[in-house]
């Protein structure tokens, strides 16, 4: 698994793990790949940097990567507070009304309140790349398309490329004429922010799109050695994985603690790839997410529609945290891509990229029969 594009990022597999958990990305750079931590729940630039700087000591001098959410056109803007006031009574009412129904507890008094809500605003997002760049990242992926040109020249000057994702031909084009150095041509499997149109479809027509004006990373449905061959095979120079890395043994956040798995681990553990739903409740831009009581609730007839982003993102803030913590699987708020059917262990990353490599070379073995 070692293509020209692991070579250009001094990596041993072509294999780039988003993950919002440091531990987890740390653990994907020391095991081979390129692990690229997720920057959204970062409200506080000091708190990113101090995580980075963990980064730093903690790769074994390996690459990593940031993963930004900076939508191309920037939406409504401003303090938390000026924010909430534009957020309907009706709104309020259904999630506070929801939240009860499926027994979810308030928070405890002391318990930090809309963490990682401002994370989704053009302007934090721009300060994470300014924190980034002081840091010896390898790479700058935009979860929600190109970012401004003045921020990928930012990186470009810095020496860092950066990646989008794409959800369609068209999208893929403006982003290398923008300055995109990678597409990640990323399919309506896929968990989080996606498209509609399946991987199967739409990395080939991608690669045959750019040619060589840009690398191509294919993500969504990948979990195993045999889909990493057949994205190398449909014309790609690695693959993206976001979902997989969720059942990792290093996947700790929010209130989990002790031994064994999460709520949202239990939840993910027990799914099928048919227990996923693509909706705009998570954010206000479609993503797809693990199907729950929760996800249920807004499809009910008395549910209102999802507030554009960043609305959306603060009226449920609280709400995931206050979900997280009652640690019901039952109830979770998580995007997660179908590759979720596959997703029946707890294992340590490096143990899950011994895997695809070993996955991948049998595959490969299994092709060559067929010569």
């Amino acid at each position: 698994m070692r293509t020209p594009l692991a070579e250009r990022f001094g990596i041993e597999h072509a294999v780039f793990g988003f993950t919002p958990s440091e531990h987890v990305a740390a653990a994907i750079s020391r095991a081979g790949g390129l692990g690229v931590l997720g920057c959204v729940r970062f409200n506080d630039p000091k708190e990113l940097d101090d995580v980075l700087t963990w980064m730093d000591e903690n790769t074994d001098g390996k690459p990593y990567g940031v993963d930004i959410v900076m939508p191309a056109k920037i939406p409504t803007e401003g303090s938390q507070v000026d924010l909430e006031s534009l957020i309907p009574p009706e709104h309020r009412a259904f999630v506070d009304r929801t939240l009860a129904d499926l027994g979810v507890p308030a928070l405890s008094d002391d318990a930090e309140h809309a963490s990682g809500v401002l994370g989704w605003l053009h302007s934090v997002a721009r300060s994470h790349v300014d924190v980034a760049l002081g840091h010896r990242i390898s790479l700058i992926a935009n979860a929600l398309g190109s970012p401004p040109r003045d921020v990928i020249e930012q990186a470009h000057e810095k020496g860092v490329p950066v990646a989008a994702l794409a959800g369609a031909v068209d999208h893929a084009r403006r982003h290398v004429e923008n300055g995109v150095d990678i597409v990640i041509a990323q399919g309506y499997e896929a968990g989080g922010h996606t498209g509609e149109i399946a991987s199967m479809v739409l990395v080939p027509e991608i690669v045959d799109a750019l040619g060589d004006s840009a690398a191509v990373l294919a993500a969504g449905g990948i979990g195993s050695g045999r889909q990493v061959a057949a994205a190398l095979a449909l014309g790609a120079g690695g693959v993206w994985m976001g979902s997989y890395w969720l059942t990792t043994a290093e996947y700790k956040l929010g209130s989990a603690s002790g031994e064994g798995p999460s709520a949202i681990q239990r939840a993910l553990l027990g799914a099928t790839s048919s227990d996923t739903v693509r909706s705009r409740i998570y954010s206000g831009k479609p993503a797809r997410l693990l199907k729950t009581k929760w996800t249920d609730a807004w499809t009910r007839p008395d549910a209102p529609e999802p507030l554009p982003m960043p609305l959306q993102n603060i009226l449920v803030s609280e709400a995931h945290q206050r979900i997280a913590a009652s640690e019901d699987p039952d109830v979770v708020a998580m995007p997660v891509g179908q590759i979720v059917g596959r997703m029946n262990e707890i294992h340590p990353v490096a143990e899950v990229m011994d895997e695809l490599v070993t996955g991948f070379r049998e595959a490969a073995t299994r092709i060559t029969r067929y010569e």
